[in-house]
């Protein structure tokens, strides 16, 4: 995506509508970062994750995509890190630059929260309140 570019209005809500989806089916809170990473993308990534909040944060994924960089970094929160391990981000990351080489930056965004909330969905625990 060129500076400056934004998504349209429907790519925007592509991506709402594939967070509320990923959040529904695995308890999880997912975050969207699509800009510069810096010359740091890990640590920057950790920062924008840690911003969320410590009890956002916890149940926490972050998808970060620097589309002129092509990096995609995934931070999960110690809860969410229980359903998604490094070889479920390593895939969801795969499904992002394969899109995004295309030139498709919110197809594979999208394409990323699904493939987390495929391997984070887990079943519900009756009669407990831990999912």
């Amino acid at each position: 995506m060129p500076d400056g570019e934004a998504f349209t209005p429907r790519q925007r809500e592509s991506i709402a509508r594939a967070i509320t989806l990923a959040e529904n089916s695995s308890d999880l809170r997912y975050s969207v970062y699509v800009g510069d990473l810096g010359d740091n993308s890990r640590e920057q990534a950790q920062r924008l994750h840690a911003a969320l909040g410590a009890e956002v944060a916890a149940r926490g994924v972050l998808l970060a995509v620097d589309p002129r960089d092509r990096l995609v970094e995934i931070v999960t929160g110690p809860e969410a890190a229980r359903w998604l391990d490094q070889r479920a981000c390593a895939l969801a990351s795969l499904a992002v630059t394969t899109q995004c080489a295309l030139g498709d930056v919110a197809g594979g965004v999208v394409n990323g929260l699904r493939a987390m909330a495929e391997h984070a969905r887990h079943p519900r625990v009756l009669h407990t309140n831990q999912p």
